[in-house]
Parts: structure tokens; C-alpha cells; sequence
């Protein structure tokens, strides 16, 4: 099992208890909770829900210090699945954090996908950290320092922002997150050590800010170093470099930020996103999306890289050729970054080995200043996001028209900036988590320190220069970065998965897009052809790439433990998401006499289909029972547990095993998402307590 780790969240973490049976509409809803600390805390939690879920009659009932019954009586407007079962969101809430969490924020879009590649772990947890980093030389008063971030925290909701994934992704707002502040010398750690150190360093997801500080300091004579470390799940470069700025007033005015709660924010973008219609979006995206034939990577398949983790690799296009290029897409009624679309256009289509037209796809940035939403820019968090583009490459056409078909596409992407991968794939016919196209190219336009700022920072002798990025991951085998340097120089930076794209390639990939955008600078002749444009680089030898795994389909069961003849059967659920090692914790430490089994279902759809995360490729529920034959006993009872994601797959599981011709006995125990340690405990508990069915 693959998940989020690390601390787990403040207060307990309940354990859901029901029996499943027949659903039939209008069934009063009966849940064991098991977990509350005392009854106050139940009358809580059983008005949280119906103040939530007005649909419903709720009445709680105590059984004991931690055990107690909620029923849900529905009413005519009740919402729940097609069989009368709880609906996503009911399990959500009763699964999701409570210990002073403010309203949540359903999850919708790229960020959505964000968090489903970070709980399952793609590439290991350190594929999902960004980390930022420069010099302080001048006074710096680190109790000033601390209250600072605090301020920024206060005043900026994605600071205080967590995910929960139980059931519906949704990010938790909570009224306090304490941003984290080491200091460390020199003498204890050198800088690359605590870089890398840093890195391995994971971020428990459902606790706020997932954002750090470490200062690394020197000599008095020496500058202060300042590593910035973020989860790129919540934050973007863009979003950091507006907190930072935010902090530096905050540091200015004595380590308090003016004002309250800046709006828009996170909630405004959500509910902005929710008034689009997606009519127009549908029809576009029918019409030009990546078509199943389209070139998609930079590189021919080769063979198996023999190397891991994530490079970096930059060049620079210096003058008079940056110059030269912006001149030359002008002239033809394009701008810079269209140039760079048509450069990588050509890479896709020379690594295909087409001969004559072709379509080919790739990603294409866009950020939140294409987002008609009032302030959207100053909104610190994900908000763009990549969409796929795919133009058709001609040999024999007019290298300008291929600058043209890249210009009106991008023209019509930025339309539709807030659509998301997962509709876009849904209007084009492709599988869940499918990938649309392999390479990403973006053109960063990060905010810069205002000058103002800057110059009271002067004043007070304090010195800061350019932060610098320290090499991420990414989820693509390639993803393209340009940004514009101090003195006209353009930057291309490639982030590269070295499991898919050897050095060499990624070498050799980035210096070929660098060559042609040289002779695309010197270019007078308006005439050219793609196909004389694709000659340039005959001498060359084309990139290769290697494939990438399939996505697991196949649904399977583990015996962990086995119990005596004709026992009761404990199923974990395991899907993507699942919190690691949570199961294997609870099997070493149950003493009961039941034989314990973990079932792997890697794309099983459940209660908002796996958590709202959506991972996987879509196997339909009904195909697990068969996999369960071999360790069903009849006459036994079977307990289908969950955590996180695995609970709305438990819930939905049991549902289908009921509806068939010979009802069995099982019990469904789910639990929230937490740490492996609170959820073996959560399990535990649970089970202890349905020895008598709940009724």
C-alpha cells in the first residue's frame, strides 16, 4: 500500500461502524462511531452532521465512554446512492477531520489530480517537495522572523489549508497552522546535506501549512541561507514568491502583517470555478483534443534507462538571439512563448518518424492570469494548470502557418483555463488517469519583489538576492521551463523523470530545442517550410525515451494472517491512497481468532469514485466478489475494513455483496484519513466494539 505519512492530525481519529444489507430508499442510516472522547464531543459531532446534512433526522445515542450510534432518519430530499446507502459526501463528513477544521473545499480540477499523484506516492514522496532558497546578508531578528511567517499565515487561508481524501478530495481550512522555523549551523550540517535532507523530509498532508523554513546559519560575517521547502499539491513557485512578499512587509513592520484576511482566496476560486459551464469547453475539446495516433514524446522508445529519480537540466538563449527570437515571432503576429510551442511541435514530430502530416500533443501552462475571476492573480496557490494542445505538422506547409496554428490554439485554451484533465478525458473517450500527453511546456512569468520593498530592505541594511529553485519532480517524462532573465537572456530549464528520459536524452533533447530556437532568431526568409526547418537538426540523433509501466488493473488478495477453522474474515481494503503500512500495523498487532486478508483493488470505483481522488483505471466494483470466493466462509461473518479512500470502496463493496442471491453476513469499519499508528488504533477499536452488530 502506498499513501500520505508522516504526523498524524491533532484529536482522534473515529471508526465507522454499519452492517450492510439490502438498500432500499428511505432505509434509516445506522452507523457505530467509535472514537468520540466523551459525550459533549459526541453532541458535537452528531450536530455538525445534521447542520451539513439537513436532509436527515439525527439522533445520537451513548453506550460507553467512545462508543456511541448515530442514526440518520432521511427525509423526502434525502441524498444518497442509487440503493438508499450514504451518499459521498455524508461519509466524508463523517469520516473527515474535526478537531477544529473549518468548513471544507471540495476539490475540482488540476489540483485535484495534484493531490491524487502525491497520496499515491509517484516516484516517492520527495517527487512532490519544492524547495526554494537564498541569501540573507544584514540584520535578521529571528523571533521577528518567526512571528512574520505567523502573520502571513494568518492572514493567507492556504497556509492554514490541509487535504483530507476520505471519500471526496477536499481541502480543510483550519483557523491556526504554526509555520515551522529551524535554525541550523553550519558546523552541525552542510548546505547540500540539508537539501537533500530536507527533501526526504515528507509533509503530512492532512496537517497545515505544507510549508517549512530552515535558516542555516554561518559566521557573522556570512549571509544567512534560506531554504523555503513547499508541497507543490497546494503551492506553485508564482504563489510562493507572493507569500515571500507578503513576509517581507510582515518583517518590515515589525513582524505583523496589516490588515486581516486577504480576499479572493482559495474558497473564492472554488466557488468561481463551480459557476462555469462547460458547453463551450466540451465543444472544443471534442473537436481538438489529443487524438489517440498524436505524437506525444520527445523521444524515440528505447530501452530501460537504468536510472530514477528527477534531473534538471538548463541552457540559456543569450542575446542577440532572445532578442532575435521575440523580432521574429512578431513579425508573423505571434509572441515569444508561441516560438517556443512551435520549436517542441517540431521535436514531437521529428521523434515520431512521420513522413508526411501529423498530429502531435503536448501541454501547455496556463496560469491565473488568464483566469476571468476578479484578482485571481494575487491569489497565492494552484490555480493553473496545464491543458493539452495539439496542432497538425505538415513538412511541406509554411513554417508560419505552423506558428499560427500554435497561436490560435493557445488563444483557445486560454478560454477555458479552469478545465480540468479529468473532464477533458472524460469528453474524449480516454481512461481514468490516463495520460493526455507526456511533455508540459511553461512559460513562467513569476511575480517580482516590488521595488518599494525592495528598497526598504535596503534601508534597514538587509540584503536579500533572487531566490533560487532547487530541482523538483514531475509526474511527465519531460516538463519545459522558460523564464526571462535579468539582461534579455532567456532560461530553459527541463524537469525530467530519469526512469523515463536517460541524462544523455534529456541533454540532447533540451540542446535541440535550444538550436532551433537560435536559427528561428536568424531566420529572414518567411517562406520556410517546416520540412527545412526539421532539416537543421538531420545531423542529430533523435532522443530516446523509455516506456512507461502500464497502470495496474488487476485485483488481488493477500492473506496476512491466518485464523482457525471456519474464523470470521477481517478484509482490508487497499486502494491508492491508502495511508502505508496502516494495515500491515494492525494485522502484527490483532490477537483476535479471525483470518486476515488485505484486498488490493488498484481501480476500484467506490463512493465518489476512490475518495474523490479518482485513481486507477476505473474496474467496476461488481468484479470483486469472485476475487473474495476463496476466503468467504459461509455462516462466517466478514468484516470489510477502509481507511481513507478504502472507505467509500469498503462501503461499496458491501453493497455489492449483498444485492446478490445469498446475502452474507458483513460488517463495514471505516476509518478517516490519518497516520498508520492512529489508524491501526482506529481499527482496533472498532472492531472490539462489533461483536453484537450494530442495529
Amino acid at each position: 500500500m502506498t499513501g500520505a505519512s508522516g504526523p498524524r492530525s491533532p484529536g482522534p481519529v473515529l471508526a465507522v461502524v454499519c452492517e450492510a444489507g439490502r438498500r432500499t430508499p428511505g432505509r434509516t442510516l445506522v452507523f457505530g462511531v467509535r472514537g468520540l472522547r466523551d459525550d459533549a464531543d459526541a453532541e458535537l459531532f452528531a450536530a455538525r452532521i445534521a447542520g451539513r446534512h439537513r436532509e436527515f433526522q439525527v439522533t445520537l445515542e451513548c453506550h460507553g465512554p467512545g462508543r456511541h450510534t448515530l442514526r440518520l432518519v432521511p427525509g423526502a430530499g434525502a441524498a444518497g446512492d442509487a440503493g438508499g446507502g450514504p451518499g459521498a459526501e455524508l461519509l466524508a463528513d463523517l469520516l473527515g477531520p474535526r478537531a477544529g477544521a473549518g468548513e471544507p473545499v471540495t476539490l475540482v480540477g488540476h489540483q485535484r489530480d495534484l493531490l491524487r499523484e502525491a497520496v499515491t506516492r509517484h516516484g516517492g514522496p520527495d517527487r512532490h517537495i519544492e524547495q526554494l532558497h537564498w541569501n540573507w546578508s544584514g540584520p535578521l531578528d529571528p523571533a521577528r522572523f518567526a512571528a512574520a511567517w505567523q502573520s502571513v499565515a494568518d492572514r493567507e487561508v492556504v497556509l492554514r489549508a490541509a487535504f483530507d481524501w476520505t471519500v471526496v478530495a477536499r481541502i480543510v481550512l483550519h483557523p491556526r497552522a504554526d509555520v515551522d522555523v529551524v535554525h541550523r549551523a553550519y558546523g552541525e550540517i552542510g548546505w547540500p546535506e540539508l537539501l537533500a535532507a530536507d527533501r526526504l523530509h515528507a509533509f503530512a498532508l492532512d496537517r497545515p501549512p505544507l510549508l517549512r523554513l530552515t535558516l542555516l546559519h554561518g559566521r557573522p560575517a556570512e549571509p544567512v541561507r534560506v531554504l523555503l521547502t513547499y508541497h507543490r499539491a497546494l503551492l506553485d513557485e508564482r504563489g510562493v514568491h507572493l507569500l515571500l512578499r507578503e513576509f517581507y512587509r510582515a518583517y518590515l513592520a515589525g513582524g505583523v502583517l496589516p490588515g486581516g484576511e486577504r480576499r479572493p482566496d482559495l474558497r473564492d476560486h472554488a466557488d468561481w470555478l463551480a459557476r462555469q459551464h462547460s458547453e463551450g469547453a466540451r465543444e472544443l475539446w471534442t473537436r481538438t483534443g489529443p487524438p489517440l495516433h498524436a505524437a506525444t514524446a520527445v523521444g524515440r522508445r528505447g530501452a530501460d534507462t537504468r536510472q530514477s529519480g528527477s534531473g534538471r537540466q538548463r541552457r540559456r538563449l543569450v542575446e542577440p538571439y532572445s532578442s532575435g527570437l521575440r523580432s521574429w515571432a512578431a513579425a508573423r503576429g505571434a509572441g515569444e512563448s508561441s516560438a517556443l510551442h512551435v520549436v517542441w511541435a517540431l521535436l514531437l514530430y521529428r521523434a515520431a518518424g512521420a513522413a508526411g502530416p501529423l498530429r502531435v500533443s503536448f501541454g501547455v501552462q496556463l496560469g491565473p492570469r488568464d483566469i476571468a475571476l476578479p484578482g485571481a492573480a494575487g491569489i497565492p496557490g494552484v490555480l493553473g494548470h496545464p491543458l493539452p494542445m495539439t496542432v497538425r505538422v505538415d513538412p511541406a506547409a509554411p513554417l508560419a502557418e505552423l506558428l499560427q496554428q500554435v497561436r490560435d490554439a493557445l488563444l483557445d485554451l486560454a478560454a477555458y483555463p479552469w478545465v480540468s484533465g479529468d473532464r477533458i478525458r472524460a469528453w474524449i473517450g480516454r481512461g481514468d488517469g490516463e495520460r493526455l500527453t507526456d511533455t508540459v511546456v511553461s512559460f513562467d512569468h513569476r511575480p517580482e519583489l516590488p521595488p518599494g520593498v525592495r528598497a526598504e530592505l535596503e534601508a534597514a541594511g538587509i540584503e536579500v538576492d533572487e531566490p533560487r529553485t532547487v530541482a523538483g519532480g514531475t509526474s511527465l517524462p519531460i516538463t519545459l521551463n522558460a523564464r526571462h532573465e535579468r539582461g534579455g537572456a532567456l532560461a530553459l530549464s527541463a524537469v525530467y523523470d530519469r526512469a523515463s528520459v536517460a541524462d544523455e536524452d534529456a541533454s540532447a533533447a533540451l540542446g535541440q530545442c535550444l538550436g532551433l530556437l537560435r536559427a528561428l532568431a536568424q531566420m529572414p526568409d518567411a517562406g520556410t517550410t517546416v520540412g527545412q526547418a526539421l532539416a537543421l537538426l538531420a545531423h542529430v540523433e533523435v532522443p530516446s525515451v523509455a516506456p512507461h509501466p502500464p497502470l495496474p488493473r488487476r485485483v488481488t488478495v493477500r492473506t496476512l494472517r491466518v485464523g482457525g477453522a471456519g474464523a470470521d474474515v477481517i478484509c482490508l481494503v487497499a486502494v491508492p491512497g491508502v495511508v502505508a503500512g496502516a494495515y500491515e500495523l494492525f494485522a502484527r498487532r490483532h490477537r483476535g481468532a479471525e483470518t486476515v486478508v488485505v484486498l488490493w483493488a488498484p481501480g476500484v470505483g467506490g463512493s465518489g469514485g476512490l475518495g474523490g481522488v479518482g485513481v486507477g483505471v476505473g474496474v467496476g466494483v461488481g468484479v470483486v466478489p469472485s476475487v473474495l470466493d476463496g476466503v468467504l466462509v459461509p455462516g462466517r461473518r466478514l468484516f470489510l475494513c477502509g481507511c481513507g479512500p478504502g472507505a467509500g470502496v469498503a462501503q461499496a463493496l458491501a453493497g455489492a455483496l449483498v444485492a446478490g442471491p445469498v446475502v452474507p453476513s458483513v460488517t463495514v469499519v471505516m476509518t478517516g484519513v490519518a497516520g498508520a499508528e492512529a489508524t491501526a488504533d482506529a481499527l482496533a477499536r472498532a472492531l472490539e466494539g462489533v461483536s453484537v452488530p450494530v442495529r
